[in-house]
């Protein structure tokens, strides 16, 4: 039971490490990110917050 809890701790801790959408860091991870590799969500949220500001 507490390897289980460590496990969902880790998770949960890794899970709040990435930058809010629509944030300068965001932004300049999906640049860096292949294109290929964009969600269609990602793709808009990217038009929405980074170019047409």
């Amino acid at each position: 039971m507490k390897r289980l809890s460590g496990v969902f701790l880790v998770v949960f801790l890794l899970a709040g490490c990435s930058p809010e959408i629509g944030s300068e860091a965001w932004c300049n991870d999906l640049k860096e990110k292949p294109k290929g590799d964009w969600t269609a969500n990602e793709a808009a949220d990217f038009a929405k917050h980074c170019v047409f500001k």
